[in-house]
């Protein structure tokens, strides 16, 4: 005789697995992406089979600035620099994209044009979908569109500091500071970043980043050869960056905090 009980726990035990949502795409790549990660079972079953994944090299463009959005992307792994490329050819890096973030948000506000250029710092993977297929899916997509809202503020907020930084902080508090966002985002403390490409993110001479980069490592905070740095003494690095550092991840906590009261 079967024992309803036991019938009924089945069941529900079931129906929860069930509503779980998937941690892989069809073809077994494996999601990291907080933002899909964040999603309501049926939301990501929504988007999962729209969803095209892409391993990227390092100094790949994912778009301009001024060109038309086709596609947007779902950062899985590595790093994405957001840069302000001006008319005469100079740069500088306004914002840092990683496994926590979208590469894209002028779609989800109406836009179609790319307002900086997105390329890939560290190796990274992303999951591509269309621009037109996204818009449709938003729309029956209440948490994907609360979740890319709230990334949108996120990184605006990142901006503007970075903004100030850029102004006010010596090269090496700035050089001390990106550091640390940088390995927040891969979550380790071995970047495979030339002096070049940071020079250029920072919007600086290569000689400046080489002289600050000179002094952290004398200091002993990182060690830095072939285009590897590794964080030493990361403690002592927060205290060599300059305030902004700090600033950014206390907002990000408070934010955080305000989203599970």
């Amino acid at each position: 005789m079967v024992d309803d009980r036991s019938v009924s726990q089945e069941s529900e035990n079931i129906s929860l697995v069930s509503s779980a949502p998937p941690s892989s795409d069809g073809d077994g790549n494996d999601i990291h992406n907080k933002i899909l990660l964040g999603l309501p079972a049926k939301e990501l079953e929504r988007l999962l089979p729209k969803l095209e994944f892409i391993r990227l090299k390092v100094h790949h463009v994912l778009h301009e600035s001024g060109d038309t959005l086709r596609s947007a992307y779902f950062v899985n792994s590595g790093l994405v620099s957001l840069v302000s490329i001006f008319p005469e050819g100079k740069s500088v890096e306004v914002g840092l994209v990683g496994k926590e973030g979208f590469i894209g948000l002028p779609l989800i506000a109406g836009f179609r044009t790319a307002n900086t250029q997105a390329i890939i710092q560290i190796e990274a993977s992303v999951f591509r979908v269309d621009a037109d297929t996204l818009i449709e899916i938003l729309k029956q997509s209440r948490m994907l569109d609360l979740r890319l809202q709230q990334f949108s503020q996120i990184l605006a907020m990142e901006v503007t500091q970075v903004a100030a930084c850029n102004r006010l902080h010596e090269v090496d508090e700035r050089l001390a500071r990106w550091l640390l966002m940088s390995a927040d985002i891969v979550q380790s403390n071995y970047l495979h970043l030339t002096q070049e490409s940071i020079a250029l993110m920072l919007g600086t001479r290569r000689s400046s980043v080489t002289v600050a980069a000179g002094m952290l490592e004398t200091a002993g905070l990182i060690s830095n050869a072939r285009g590897k740095i590794n964080i030493v003494d990361r403690a002592r690095l927060e205290e060599a960056a300059c305030v902004c550092y700090k600033l950014m991840r206390k907002q990000l906590a408070q934010w955080r905090g305000e989203l599970h009261t």
